[in-house]
């Protein structure tokens, strides 16, 4: 099988832990070199890869047929864009962009380069998302009244990173808000309305870290939250309907796998043994059922990303989906600023 050579740009947190290991499981893709300022660390990791100083430099190399951007999200449209360019298919760790004119106007040169441009919303591929989308396309909830979606953390002391920075796209709402809002989309669709607070609750703080969204669908109420100032644990998901509950604690464990050095495809991936418990069917009411959950499948995403170069098949996360990720965050901004309910177009 003839390998797509891939370049990574950046092997900080999200290049490292999620980007390299990810895709190096993919038959169909060779991470053949990775742009960084830290040579020793990829080396460390990926003797066999070449390492750039500059992203220009990757560009340059004619083998890259992929190029994934694992930047800080301030440089991603700009790295795209060039990537895009120099001709290659593109990947971008999300959030896609800052803006949404940003996103649209690597959609169009995506098109005419006729180039694959996806973005990398990896939460589609959790367990308990995976099961959730199951639960309600065989309707064992019933009609959904109410959806919730935590994903609160307990982090007082401010780190010295650019994500928790002034800089653009710094903050909960570019970090954690697009995997939750592109959960919500994915499940739901395009929201009616939106509303949305958002805050810097601690001490010393310089970009948001709290954020509470609704949604609002006909008689569905979508509710997505995110704090850095929750030490007790609360529910991940929370999901009511007129036939029942599912209710979810913890996250995903393939992160803290791959922080560990665990790959795809090891025995036992993606399994989280916390389970779900479903109030629904014969059960009485305030009693669940401890329902199993689907395995995670993070390597699904470069899987996509081969079939999508390789044979033509659709991108795994569509660019016009992140498009309208940014939308909902930049009306959420608009939201939070103008204290009131927005309508979404």
């Amino acid at each position: 099988m003839k390998k797509i050579k891939t370049g990574l740009i950046g092997y900080g947190f999200a290049g490292a832990t999620f980007h390299a290991p990810v895709l190096s499981t993919v038959e169909g893709l060779e991470l053949a070199a990775v742009a960084s300022s830290k040579p020793e660390l990829v080396h460390k990791d990926w003797p066999q890869a070449i390492v750039y100083a500059e992203p220009a430099q990757l560009f340059a190399d004619a083998s890259i047929e992929l190029v994934v951007i694992a930047a800080p999200n301030e440089a991603h449209f700009s790295l795209a864009k060039a990537a895009l360019e120099a001709g290659k298919h593109v990947v971008v760790d999300k959030p896609f962009t800052i803006t949404s004119a940003e996103a649209q106007t690597l959609i169009e040169l995506a098109k005419a380069r006729q180039l694959v441009l996806s973005v990398y919303h990896n939460r589609r591929w959790d367990g308990d998302f995976l099961t959730i989308k199951s639960l309600l396309a065989q309707g064992t909830l019933g009609r959904v009244a109410s959806f919730e979606s935590h994903f609160d953390r307990f982090r007082p002391e401010i780190r010295q990173r650019w994500r928790e920075s002034a800089a653009p796209g710094g903050g909960l709402l570019y970090d954690l808000g697009p995997h939750m809002l592109d959960q919500a989309v994915q499940l739901f669709g395009m929201p009616q309305k939106l509303y949305a607070d958002i805050d810097l609750q601690r001490d010393g703080a310089e970009a948001t870290d709290y954020v509470h969204i609704v949604l609002y669908y006909d008689r569905l109420r979508v509710v997505l939250q995110a704090g850095c100032l929750v030490k007790a644990p609360t529910a991940r998901f929370a999901i009511h309907g007129d036939k029942g509950s599912f209710v979810k604690f913890g996250l995903d464990p393939q992160e803290d796998a791959l922080k560990e050095g665990g790959r795809p495809g090891q025995s036992g991936w993606g399994v989280d043994a916390a389970g779900g418990q479903l109030y629904a069917g014969t059960q009485p009411d305030g009693h669940a059922e401890q329902l199993d959950l689907l395995p995670g499948r993070y390597q699904d995403f470069y899987q996509g990303m081969h079939d999508a170069i390789a044979h033509g098949a659709p991108a795994p996360v569509a660019a016009e989906d992140a498009l309208a990720t940014i939308r909902l965050i930049e009306l959420a901004q608009q939201s939070a600023a103008e204290g009131r309910v927005l309508p979404v177009v």
